[in-house]
């Protein structure tokens, strides 16, 4: 099953999605919102605490359900009195998704920054019920 996936992500958010409640996560590297832009609700990602640089066939990671993903842009001004005043604009992507199971990497297709990272994952012979 190839399934795009999120890489780089902190074990404690991983940790906090296994105990299977729904959760937001809010995303600002370059590549994780690349490989979000084609998502919709009701498909399936791959979280993973490797970097997508060291992504690799038999990686551990787990499935999620995405629920909601929304993409935009966030304005920031930083002021310092009578020396400057900056703008600046950050893309986000903020994904609610839910635990499905763990699995691992039986294939990874697309780690360069520009391309969605895409993870052909072992199936799961245990299903657990929603």
């Amino acid at each position: 099953m190839k399934i795009n996936a999120l890489t780089g992500i902190s074990a404690a958010v991983i940790a906090e999605l296994k105990k299977g409640k729904p959760r937001t996560i809010e995303l600002q590297s370059a590549h994780n919102i690349i490989t979000l832009i084609d998502v919709l609700p009701g498909d399936h990602i791959f979280m993973t605490e490797i970097n997508e640089d060291d992504l690799s066939v038999g990686d551990p990671g787990i499935v999620v359900n995405v629920i909601s993903v929304s993409i935009g842009m966030k304005r920031m001004t930083e002021y310092a009195p009578l020396h400057y005043c900056e703008e600046k604009e950050r893309m986000t992507a903020r994904v609610k998704v839910q635990y499905v199971d763990k699995t691992s990497a039986k294939c990874v297709e697309g780690c360069d920054w520009e391309k969605p990272t895409i993870v052909d994952v072992i199936r799961s012979s245990v299903y657990h019920a929603g």
